[in-house]
């Protein structure tokens, strides 16, 4: 899948290798007014009324992180949402969508690029360590929790697939900063469909040890696993900084080694939870999102399922399934902000 109209001087910058930021910060440039473009629900919505930021912060590691937010112009935000995306991807594209609607809403919406992410700096979808990377993004948001401007707000956090374990361990190391957290089809267990035979994957976890940055592990196309709608499949093809290599040896181990850490610890999730999973997912496994909500510490949670739907529920679906998805998301947000909010006036 292409893009078309693409000149040459474009199809150049497309086709550089993405292994190291530069690249990418060249290639979201010379793309970024037509990715807005596109014929894709979620870039209908209006900004106006919307205060957008862009910055690169350097972390304590030394990396430039990518940040962006969206916060309503005219009103105080309701609360603040934290977001974390999922493997591969940036908060530059499809979430631009997702966050102006949510900033429409009267939300305070906050995002960043992982290193080795989108347009932060690092070696491209490399994690030599999950929790690391968990740690890079509690940092990062810990800062902006910290700006008067947003302290008192309620805080709560959204992650989508790989982001979904993301949030899920920033809460399980900061068990009191949050006030709840949104997971759409998070990654708690990877489907068997996607990991590679038992066998295999224990000679990947050999190789890991000495080509860690390899790209070496056997992956299905994860457009065609995600998205159910065929038009909006091949409007993945502008995602151009999302990573469309293999996985590199350490980033799979680190992944299969967090849902598995996750599925064991469900119990000590504690935090008000919504689940939104698609029944006909094959990238994480629907089944693991139903353990979750049944065995979460806590009283206050919903599980939402969704006939049919794939793992890209607000991206890759009708656009009659992603409106009622982000109906359901903002009425939850809705809801508990105003019960925060009660509860602290």
């Amino acid at each position: 899948m292409g893009i078309p109209g693409v000149d040459g001087e474009l199809k150049k910058i497309l086709n550089a290798n993405m292994d190291e930021v530069g690249a990418r910060r060249r290639a979201r440039e010379a793309f970024k007014d037509i990715q807005l473009g596109i014929d894709h629900i979620l870039f209908k919505t209006p900004c106006d009324g919307i205060k957008m930021e862009e910055s690169y912060e350097k972390s304590s590691k030394g990396l430039e992180i990518f940040c962006k937010s969206w916060l309503p112009s005219a009103s105080k935000p309701k609360a603040a949402v934290f977001y974390c995306h999922g493997y591969g991807d940036t908060c530059s594209f499809f979430f631009e969508g997702i966050a102006r609607k949510l900033a429409s809403s009267g939300y305070a919406v906050f995002a960043m690029d992982y290193p080795g992410f989108g347009l932060s700096e690092g070696l491209h979808c490399y994690i030599p360590s999950f929790d690391g990377l968990v740690d890079d993004v509690i940092e990062h948001y810990s800062k902006i929790k910290e700006n008067p401007e947003f302290h008192s707000l309620p805080s709560f956090l959204f992650g989508q697939s790989m982001g979904g374990a993301v949030a899920l361990k920033i809460h399980l190391k900061q068990p009191k900063a949050w006030d709840g957290a949104i997971l759409v089809a998070p990654m708690c267990k990877i489907a068997d469909d996607m990991v590679p035979p038992k066998f295999l994957t224990h000679i990947l976890i050999g190789l890991a040890n000495v080509l860690p940055k390899h790209k070496l592990v056997p992956n299905k196309d994860l457009a065609e696993a995600a998205f159910r709608d065929l038009k909006k499949r091949e409007l993945t093809a502008y995602n151009v900084i999302a990573y469309k290599d293999k996985p590199r040896l350490q980033s799979a181990v680190e992944m299969l080694k967090t849902t598995e850490e996750i599925e064991r610890g469900l119990k000590e999730v504690f935090l008000p939870l919504f689940i939104l999973h698609g029944e006909a997912d094959t990238v994480t496994d629907p089944s693991v999102s139903k353990a979750l909500y049944e065995n979460a510490s806590c009283s206050d949670k919903k599980l939402q399922l969704y006939k049919d739907a794939y793992h890209g529920l607000l991206e890759g679906e009708p656009d009659e399934i992603i409106t009622q998805v982000f109906g359901d998301i903002i009425s939850w947000l809705d809801e508990h902000s105003s019960k925060h909010n009660q509860s602290s006036s």
